[in-house]
């Protein structure tokens, strides 16, 4: 178990999520809540759209 403000997120790729391609890329990573409030957006690499897109943080 972590401890401090560390915690695991998800990122999921925009581009599939607004297509209808079957399958959502997906990654999990970790983040400081209290240095970043905010949610986080990573370029990483989709391996259904097999390019470089946008991956945002989801809940």
């Amino acid at each position: 178990m972590a401890k401090g403000p560390r915690v695991v997120i998800h990122l999921e790729c925009q581009e599939c999520r607004k297509s209808g391609v079957p399958g959502v890329s997906r990654y999990s990573t970790t983040k400081n809540k209290k240095t970043n409030p905010e949610r986080l957006e990573v370029k990483k690499y989709c391996k259904y759209e097999r390019k470089h897109t946008v991956h945002k943080e989801i809940k």
